[in-house]
């Protein structure tokens, strides 16, 4: 099961850590931001780190094409 849940009843179907109703754009926001994982954890409590682990895993698993690396 993805750790992305997408709900039109939560935050109008942005996608948000599931079971939360934390926005994924706010982790990438945090580390863009110079933040550490352990800011933002402290920041969104209702966000564990494994969560945020399964995320990374998650997004470490799509396919990546050579045009779109080239792009």
């Amino acid at each position: 099961m993805s750790v992305i849940a997408i709900d039109p009843d939560v935050q109008g179907g942005t996608p948000c850590f599931r079971g939360t109703r934390v926005p994924i754009k706010n982790f990438f926001d945090h580390i863009e931001g110079d933040y550490s994982v352990t800011e933002f954890l402290q920041q969104f409590p209702s966000v564990d780190r494994e969560q945020v682990l399964a995320l990374l895993e998650e997004l470490k698993q799509l396919p990546i094409h050579s045009s779109a690396a080239e792009a």
